[in-house]
Order: C-alpha cells, then structure tokens, then sequence
C-alpha cells in the first residue's frame, strides 16, 4: 500500500539493530484517522472471508486489530496476554513467544473462552519481522481448534523471512507495506 510506505518513507526511523521505529503513528501514538484508512484496506481484503473474531497480541497489535473490528461490523478482537494475570484464570491456550523487538521471552496466554472451534480467525499485528508473535498465535489458534481465515501485518520486514514462513504454512499472509530492505538510511520497498 503506498500511502503506508510513504508515511514509512515520511515518519518512519531506523534504530541500531535493525529496528524500525513508527511509533509517530502506528504503535505508539497513533494516528487514528491514517489507521482507520489501513483498516479499510485490510476489511476490503478478508471481504469474501468467513470472519467472526480478530486474534492479535498485547500490546501494540490492539489498536490496528480495534480499527480493522471496526471496519468489519465490529466483530470481536481478542489479544494474547504476555503474563498471567489473576484475573485470567487457568483455563488457557498458551504458546512460547520471543520478542524479536525486546528480545525477551514470553508464555502468551489466551482464554479458552474466548477462542474455540467455531471460531474464523483473523490473525492481525502491527510487525512481521522473523514471525514469531504470528508463530505463537497460529500455535494458539490450532490448539483452539480454529480456522484461520488470513492473517494480516501492518508492516513486514520481507528480508527477515518470517512472511516468507507463513506464506509457506499456505496462510493468506496481506501485509500492507513490505519492507525489502534498508541501505544508507532508506527503504526500499517490494510488493507482491
């Protein structure tokens, strides 16, 4: 999607260790209005899909997965927890998660109530760089016994082959931007 790669080319920042830093408009504060636009997108995209629940990870997946709900007759929005909480309980789908941005690991944990077999899943996050957040969500997701009806990324790094992995999974992978790499501080983009 242009107008993404553009706010990318415009806004977007390169930090050490090959990190790419939006938080101008997409992960931090956010740009509810360029946000909501990207969600269009995307809910045009899984038109045709069966979905009745979006699936994401805390924290910052949330707000895309709020505003692509909201752009498809505000179906539910589930997210995975990255600790347990009291208030959770123990009846849990789990999966292991390393972060590639923090480079911590996580026991993401989702409530057996909320995601089962009946259930049409879109996967949705703001990053895809090695696929490890969208690896622990499948994991959830067929632990659950759900169909996953597509996956969707805001931004993927393709040169760090985690879209390469779940396009080989046979999911419908739409990432909105695609980042095929970084040379003298600036971006280079392919579409497929």
């Amino acid at each position: 999607m242009k107008l993404l790669e553009d706010r990318i080319i415009k806004d977007g920042k390169i930090l050490e260790g090959d990190i790419i830093k939006v938080d101008s408009f997409l992960n931090h504060q956010l740009d509810i209005k360029f946000l909501n636009t990207l969600a269009e997108d995307v809910a045009k995209y899984f038109k045709n899909k069966n979905i009745n629940k979006i699936l994401t990870i805390e924290a910052s997946g949330i707000a895309f997965a709020t505003v692509i709900s909201e752009n498809m007759n505000y179906i539910p929005v589930v997210f995975s927890k990255k600790k347990k909480t009291l208030n959770i309980g123990d009846s849990l789908w789990q999966s292991h998660v390393k972060s590639y941005t923090t480079k911590k690991d996580y026991m993401i944990s989702v409530s057996k109530e909320f995601i089962g077999k009946d259930d049409n899943l879109l996967i949705v996050d703001d990053f895809l760089a090695e696929g490890n957040a969208l690896r622990g969500l499948i994991d959830i997701s067929k632990k659950a016994g759900a169909n996953i009806e597509g996956i969707s990324v805001a931004v993927e790094k393709g040169y760090q082959g985690g879209g390469d992995y779940v396009r080989k999974l046979g999911y419908d992978l739409y990432s909105l931007a695609i980042i095929d790499s970084i040379e003298n501080g600036k971006f280079s983009f392919k579409r497929i």
